[in-house]
């Protein structure tokens, strides 16, 4: 689909899809720092998607599912397959750290089927809604002293929480909640003293978007019909 569209104009939202990704992969050791910089510079230079689209095309985030800016589906609300998003085979991201600060994956981002994070006297979010999944079932551990992690997954994905909480606790409330065929499993475990571990369900913002533009055609159709 993308392919033939290489001359249309890339929005902000594109070109930050694909920072995100170039600053992943530098942080995976991807990239060094001097081909990060002049790749991140084209990124805010380009105006097309035909640009963006070779300054992600090696790294296994887009070889997986396509650059990020060409996600058009996305744009248009329409979900993306969770075959599409299950990309066996790759790392991914793996580490997130907060010490008396705080740390974000979120985007279009791959968590790796086995992620940790560490947050001491900090704050870390992973938001899932629009993440690859490097397996079928993915394991965040998470070890909280003085902070908290919040988890934010999509519809449809199972959830399995079983982290232990001494003067602070897990969040549970989506554990149990059946998985669509052929969505990925997440795991939550670990330890949180004196913190917090939160899980929660939303819509993707491209799906919230729909649903609200959706609305605002009804609501206007109605008024016509009045008049």
């Amino acid at each position: 689909m993308t392919e033939d569209l290489p001359e249309l104009r890339a929005s902000d939202t594109d070109r930050e899809r694909v920072a995100e990704i170039l600053r992943d992969a530098l942080a995976e050791g991807r990239l060094a720092m001097e081909e990060f910089d002049e790749r991140l510079d084209a990124t805010y230079k380009a105006r097309t998607y035909g640009e963006l689209e070779p300054l992600t095309a090696d790294l296994p985030v887009a070889a997986a599912g396509g650059p990020a800016p060409l996600s058009l589906r996305k744009e248009s609300g329409a979900p993306t397959p969770w075959a599409d998003r299950i990309v066996s085979g790759a790392e991914g991201s793996a580490v997130g750290l907060s010490l008396m600060g705080g740390f974000q994956r979120k985007g279009r981002w791959t968590i790796g089927r086995r992620f940790r994070a560490a947050c001491l006297m900090g704050g870390g979010q992973i938001d899932l809604r629009e993440a690859q999944f490097a397996g079928p079932e993915v394991v965040i551990d998470c070890w909280v002293l003085m902070g908290g992690v919040n988890i934010v997954v999509p519809p449809g994905v199972e959830v399995d929480v079983r982290g232990l909480g001494i003067m602070g606790g897990f969040d549970a409330r989506e554990d149990g909640t059946p998985g669509e065929p052929g969505a990925p499993r997440v795991v939550v475990r670990g330890l949180a003293l004196m913190g917090g571990v939160s899980v929660e369900r939303k819509l993707p913002r491209a799906e919230r978007r729909r649903l609200k533009e959706e609305r605002r055609r009804l609501k206007d159709d109605g008024r016509k019909e009045l008049d």
